[in-house]
């Protein structure tokens, strides 16, 4: 299963009430109350996954480096938004509220500090997680009355990583689109993601990831479209150098990773299309021998090539198996932009019009 390889976790957790905008700081391991409604009915419960990089700047300072992370920001709002009433929409925190909250009562309080030397003397990737609870001490199926926020931080090697295996689950689904829920980050979708892997682990024992089909399990298998995997968006490379994104939609999170590695494709001069993708279409690909790769992209991972990827049918029957052509030159381009990606943040690369950095010194 895809999970964070050499996890160092930093000393700090924060919480911040909404109501009434107030911060604090906690030692790492700090603890929640189990009657909350937020364990029990996962009632304002969504969370955020932002990657980052810590450095020394010309003057010696530290500083934190962000790519389109005010796009982070922007869907953590639309997930805390869901988990609330019509009436406390306006305890939402603006964009501009988060990076205050991250960066200056956060990042910048004295006990991070240290943290964020080793950060910045290793060269490692840095990974903020906000994550949301109800604190009020109370089981009642209602919204919630004391939501917070709290953020816990970690330094890391590597996450999923390269080769990984791979399976399409046909019979679970992920989340459904008439819910408006598989376009946020909420914790009911995850779930499913871990049962999908228990159930492609019984197939293949190797197996760490799996692959969503639509919300429409009554349509011939053939005709539903592929939406993403267990906990990324994906990316298909076809032999006519051409690469497969899935378009948005309920079903999907909007990756903010994903547009990132559009955008480099696209200064490769590599056609992207934005389309459905069907099974059917999947499997005439795979047999035809005109998948390059099937690669899953995320926020921790940035970008990891499926080394084998397994088809069933509808009565979860092995039907087929893409292993990717790795002596096509678009396998090598999607780790070349990978690199690239990451050396953004390190600001050994070219920053696009459509990666837009942020930096923040932190005295």
């Amino acid at each position: 299963m895809a999970k964070f390889e050499g996890v160092k976790w930093a000393p700090g957790q924060m919480r911040y009430f909404l109501n009434e905008k107030t911060f604090e700081m906690f030692e790492a391991e700090a603890k929640t109350y189990a009657a909350t409604r937020s364990t029990y009915y996962a009632s304002f419960l969504c969370f955020e996954g932002i990657r980052y990089f810590c450095r020394k700047n010309e003057q010696g300072n530290l500083e934190l480096v962000f790519l389109n992370w005010d796009q982070n920001l922007e869907r953590f709002r639309k997930s805390m938004a869901f988990n609330l009433s019509r009436t406390q929409q306006n305890i939402v925190p603006t964009r501009e509220e988060l990076e205050d909250i991250f960066i200056k009562k956060y990042f910048s309080h004295p006990v991070m500090r240290p943290f964020l030397e080793e950060m910045a003397e290793r060269g490692v990737q840095g990974y903020l997680r906000p994550f949301t609870l109800d604190e009020e001490h109370s089981m009642g199926v209602t919204f919630p009355n004391f939501p917070s926020i709290r953020a816990v931080t970690c330094m890391y090697n590597e996450y999923l990583g390269e080769p990984f295996v791979g399976v399409i689950i046909p019979h679970l689904v992920r989340a459904l689109g008439a819910n408006g829920t598989g376009c946020l980050k909420l914790g009911i979708n995850y779930l499913m993601s871990i049962k999908a892997i228990d159930e492609a682990k019984a197939l293949i024992p190797e197996a760490a990831a799996v692959l969503f089909l639509d919300d429409k399990p009554y349509l011939p298998i053939e005709q539903r479209e592929i939406t993403e995997w267990d906990s990324s968006c994906c990316l298909f490379a076809l032999s006519d150098n051409t690469v497969i994104k899935i378009p948005e939609s309920n079903l999907i999170l909007p990756s903010v990773t994903i547009k990132g590695m559009v955008a480099i494709l696209k200064k490769m001069n590599i056609k992207v299309e934005e389309r459905p993708f069907t099974y059917g279409e999947l499997l005439a690909r795979v047999k035809n021998n005109e998948l390059v790769a099937a690669a899953s992209v995320g926020t921790a991972g940035i970008l990891n090539r499926c080394e084998k990827l397994v088809l069933v049918d509808d009565h979860f029957k092995v039907i087929g198996e893409h292993r990717p052509i790795k002596n096509h030159p678009l396998y090598q381009k999607l780790r070349e932009i990978r690199e690239y990606y990451w050396d953004v943040y390190r600001g050994k690369a070219q920053a696009l019009p459509e990666l837009q950095v942020f930096r923040y010194e932190i005295i």
